[in-house]
């Protein structure tokens, strides 16, 4: 079976009622308590990130974690935040079982509350 399977994400300030542009995501690969960047981006205009964060024969079954630097964003949209602020990293762990399938986790975003599903 060809593996054509991918994980990809996007945000949406539901605060401000747009896409989070320029918003920084990291990608770890988890193994216990290892923890292992595979790489970072940024939101473009859009929201998204231009391309998958992982496919083909990168994309194994496993735990893995993107990390949302939702505080840094919040600030240079010129939103004031508390010390410490309420939401400034956001981890979301999740599992992948088909390395086959597409895997798509978004996230909505506001100063004091995200959610985030499984989405298509």
């Amino acid at each position: 079976m060809s593996k054509t399977g991918r994980l990809t994400t996007h945000v949406l300030d539901t605060a401000l009622g747009k896409p989070a542009e320029d918003l920084r995501i990291d990608l770890f690969w988890l193994e216990g308590e290892e923890r292992r960047l595979i790489r970072t981006v940024h939101t473009n205009s859009d929201g998204r990130v231009d391309g998958p964060l992982v496919d083909g024969a990168g994309f194994m079954a496993g735990n893995y974690e993107l990390l949302f630097h939702a505080g840094d964003y919040l600030r240079a949209k010129g939103i004031a935040l508390p010390d410490p602020a309420f939401l400034d990293l956001i981890p979301l762990r999740f599992g992948i079982a088909d390395p086959c399938s597409h895997y798509h986790v978004p996230l909505l975003l506001s100063p004091y509350g995200y959610s985030t599903y499984r989405g298509s």
